[in-house]
């Protein structure tokens, strides 16, 4: 009976982890998002205020160009 109990415990505890394993793995990433945040206060307030003034669109065209012009002045 005891047995029985501690193999069904034992499973019912690898499924629960196997099911929570997609949660841990986003909340992974939103812990290093807060971390960086955290750690640069200031710079991310630019950047939510860049992003509330220009909007989000300008803000990746900006950002596709710099991309760009770093890729070519790198070679």
């Amino acid at each position: 009976m005891v047995d029985e109990l501690v193999r069904r415990s034992t499973e019912q505890r690898a499924a629960l982890i196997a099911a929570a394993d997609p949660i841990v793995r986003k909340a992974v990433v939103l812990d290093r998002v807060v971390a960086e945040v955290r750690r640069y206060p200031v710079l991310s307030s630019l950047v939510v205020g860049a992003i509330a003034l220009l909007g989000p669109r300008k803000i990746l065209d900006l950002g596709t160009r710099a991309l760009t012009l770093y890729a070519l002045f790198r070679h």
